[in-house]
């Protein structure tokens, strides 16, 4: 998918779909959780070594714009990409596609304010991560 250098694979499961047989619109929001963690585990650590570090990543808004219907055994790629990075925030985005028909059938994005995991105040996004993003981003 055009602009994003990384993405995971999904299976739509039974238990998310809804009374029509489709998958419920609140799926999504694990689905982009499944992914950006997937993507987090490139760097050293991923998310758990983070927060190891003292530091703990909180989502502050999320956005999804559906665009097909999902149904139980579809194969999903959910692509994913940090797009920004500033003082405290991170913004994900997010692209889900059918493998078989190559559609996509949701996008968005969410965006995060980095927070110390003991206090959980707001913290500045660590150079170390930082640049482990921008390394990520530009592989």
């Amino acid at each position: 998918m055009e602009g994003f250098r990384f993405s995971t694979e999904l299976t739509a499961r039974f238990n998310e779909t809804d009374a029509q047989g489709i998958i419920h619109h609140g799926v999504h929001v694990i689905w982009f959780e499944i992914a950006r963690i997937a993507y987090l585990a490139q760097i050293p650590g991923g998310y758990p070594g983070l927060v190891e570090t003292g530091i703990d990543v909180t989502t502050i808004e999320l956005h999804i714009r559906y665009s097909e219907g999902v149904r139980f055994g579809d194969r999903l790629r959910a692509w994913t990409r940090c797009s920004e990075i500033r003082g405290a925030r991170l913004r994900f985005e997010y692209a889900v596609e059918n493998v078989e028909s190559g559609a996509r059938v949701a996008d968005g994005w969410t965006s995060h304010a980095c927070v110390n995991a003991s206090t959980l105040r707001a913290t500045r996004v660590p150079p170390e991560l930082t640049e482990a993003l921008q390394r990520l981003e530009a592989d």
